[in-house]
């Protein structure tokens, strides 16, 4: 990592369907092998499921169950004369997204369906009614910062 400056934000270009460029992120994270357009079915097949079960608007669903899984505090590492202490930080946007992004994969990848298309409707579903595994891990990381809060003072 350079220590001279940071490198720049690339531009990603919004998604075919739906013009959005948080769902195009999703589907760059969600691709395995640089396979874009399977990525790309798998997501919008998903979409049509959510908007099948829920009768709303499968972009709106996608937002808020984001929303529900995006922390807002998360635990740091922070070493203070030779004892390692978690230190709760505040969670700046861009990494909050990336972090809700990452989680929701992670947790339909874990899922018990059998397509990836039910596994991902299922967790967004699951996510926006405040349940399911990437809420889970969101809760998780609160409490953890929670429990350290008494470290706060060691923030940088």
């Amino acid at each position: 990592m350079s220590r001279r400056h940071a490198a720049e934000k690339r531009e990603i270009l919004p998604d075919a369907k739906f013009g959005d460029k948080v769902l195009s992120k999703f589907m760059n994270n969600l691709m395995i092998d640089g396979k874009k357009s399977v990525a790309e079915s798998i997501v919008y097949n998903a979409m049509d499921r959510v908007e099948s079960k829920l009768k709303r608007a499968p972009i709106e669903v996608f937002h808020e169950a984001l929303d529900n899984i995006k922390p807002s505090v998360e635990v740091r590492s922070r070493r203070v004369g030779g004892a390692t202490y978690q230190v709760p930080v505040e969670v700046r946007p861009s990494r909050r997204e990336a972090l809700a992004i990452r989680w929701l994969i992670k947790a339909a990848r874990t899922r018990n369906e059998n397509t990836m298309e039910e596994r991902l409707a299922g967790e967004l579903v699951d996510a926006v009614n405040s349940r399911g595994a990437a809420v889970k891990k969101r809760e998780d990381t609160h409490k953890m910062a929670d429990a350290n809060k008494a470290f706060s003072h060691y923030r940088w």
